[in-house]
């Protein structure tokens, strides 16, 4: 057996998205990751295909959001969903929204699309490789065990070599049916299994014949072979999904395709048929000890609010920030137990509203399946909030029935354009920041001295988007998330950032501030 001696601080399980973003987010904080991955490759299947505009908010504040629409090139102009009797009889389908289209640039700086998962992953695992990430693939986790004090991973390589590597922690994002998550023998609950599918990934060239009815999704309404077709290149690649004909040979699709394209003639070649069930499945806990689940290892949901993938990315965005923290010695190990708090319910939520929304285009956004309230859409993608965690709830009220951020504690950071082209998110980098109004030059001395705070301005006309006077003064976490409002000065400033900072990060990481005598070292440094 062969010994990794360079201690790593955190090891992730999957090359998968949520794996790579993973990776990503850790090595952004400055976090030694090393990914392992069985397969050789990247998945050969498009599967996941919408990064919603959160996710690109993600990738914005990591730097690579050109490169991800880079990759999405060929996709640019297939947002639209369509539906007729036949692939060539389909008409586009107006783009609607419960509350109407909003104006995008008043509530994100990024841009939606469209990138199959075999052409995004590969993306994705050469950026993780060229900012420092140690990434194997070929590499199987075949065994582990968390002592308390780290996490012992034994690898074993394509060639059969078995190595042994040691990590402060260990972030599972090895897919549904996660062996790490069994190991752990965490259970999972949910709707459960929702009915039958069938994929079936083909090769054609149609370009031609959805040329100015290009789409994203294409629902083909008749008796015979009724489903939806998906844009994987816009060109040749396709895949056509169907909850009939589950017994179909492999054989018998190509005739089966070319009716519901509506053109015999197409030349068809089967890439591969996949036979699924759309289901609902959540990890009753996300992780255990030194140990995380993310991805698909800790929800499972169906595609039908296509955010299974943009979830999980999202898990470890909120995740690295926190064993950053928890590494660097700047937050109490108890920070760690936000994820469980944080991200569960939302898994959950989502996952559930994914249940209930019908496959039927035409109504998917206005009813569910058992009558259940569907949140608004655009809540769904930026508007959740977490119900606890590493913040200090003001009691604000918050609604999923519209997009209703607006400076609460536990939401994303309100966007709006500082100068042409910078975002408020965009002042939000691996530190904390102080957003505070222009009255607030007290907030500035406070601040001074508080290592890793960062004190931006925002004009008057964001304060009252956040419900700040022009002295008020938002706290806001490394991933965009307010950690802390203060809708106007208090009357100890010093004391109520302090007290603010300690209840987020935990109190034994409060910050030694300029006044204060004497070293202080957090409990976690046990942990460098």
């Amino acid at each position: 057996m062969m010994y990794d001696v360079h201690e790593q601080r955190v090891v992730v399980v999957g090359g998968g998205l949520a794996g790579l973003c993973a990776a990503l987010f850790l090595r952004r904080h400055g976090v030694e990751v090393t990914l392992v991955e069985r397969r050789t490759t990247t998945s050969p299947q498009p599967k996941a295909r919408r990064i919603n505009i959160r996710t690109m908010e993600l990738f914005r504040q990591l730097g690579i959001a050109d490169e991800v629409l880079d990759a999405a090139r060929d996709l640019a102009s297939y947002q639209f969903m369509a539906a007729g009797p036949t692939l060539a009889e389909a008409e586009r389908l107006p783009f609607t929204l419960p509350g109407g289209l909003p104006d995008w640039d008043a509530i994100t700086p990024a841009t939606a699309c469209l990138c199959a998962q075999d052409h995004l992953e590969p993306v994705l695992r050469g950026l993780a490789e060229a900012r420092g990430a140690d990434v194997r693939f070929g590499v199987e986790l075949i065994d582990f065990h968390d002592d308390g004090t780290g996490v012992d991973a034994t690898l074993r390589t394509a060639d059969g070599t078995v190595q042994q590597l040691h990590a402060d922690y260990l972030i599972a994002a090895d897919g549904s049916g996660s062996p790490i998550r069994e190991r752990l023998g965490i259970p999972r609950s949910g709707r459960g299994t929702l009915g039958r599918a069938v994929n079936v990934y083909f090769r054609a060239e149609l370009a031609e014949l959805v040329r100015g009815r290009e789409f994203n999704l294409c629902q083909i309404e008749n008796d015979s072979v009724p489903g939806a077709f998906a844009s994987i290149d816009g060109s040749s690649r396709w895949i056509f999904s169907s909850a009939t004909g589950l017994d179909r040979a492999a054989r018998e699709w190509p005739d089966a395709l070319r009716t519901a394209i509506g053109d015999p003639t197409v030349d068809i070649e089967i890439m591969s048929v996949m036979p699924w069930e759309p289901g609902m499945f959540v990890a009753d806990t996300y992780g255990r000890g030194r140990i995380f689940l993310a991805g698909d290892a800790a929800h499972v949901m169906p595609p039908f609010a296509a955010a299974g993938a943009n979830t999980g990315i999202e898990d470890g965005h909120n995740l690295a920030w926190k064993l950053a923290r928890v590494l660097h010695g700047t937050a109490d190990p108890a920070l760690l137990d936000t994820y469980q708090s944080e991200r569960h319910p939302i898994g959950w939520f989502i996952a559930d509203q994914s249940s209930i929304r019908t496959t039927n285009l035409r109504t998917m956004n206005r009813k569910s399946i058992d009558a259940t309230p569907l949140a608004d859409p655009l809540a769904l993608i930026l508007g959740n909030r977490y119900p606890t965690g590493a913040f200090v709830d003001d009691a604000s009220t918050h609604s999923m029935d519209h997009l209703d951020i607006a400076g609460q504690p536990g939401t994303r950071l309100p966007h709006a354009y500082l100068t042409p082209g910078r975002s408020t998110l965009d002042l939000i980098d691996t530190d904390f920041a102080l957003l505070v109004g222009p009255s607030g030059a007290a907030w500035h001395a406070t601040a001074t001295g508080i290592p890793d705070l960062r004190v931006h301005e925002i004009p008057e006309t964001y304060c009252r988007t956040a419900n700040l006077t022009p002295d008020g003064a938002l706290l806001v976490r490394p991933d965009q998330i307010i950690a802390w409002r203060a809708p106007q000065l208090p009357t100890d400033p010093a004391g109520a950032l302090q007290t603010a900072l300690a209840l987020t990060l935990g109190p034994a990481a409060r910050p030694r501030l300029p006044w204060q005598s004497g070293a202080h070292e957090s409990p976690a440094a046990s942990h460098r």
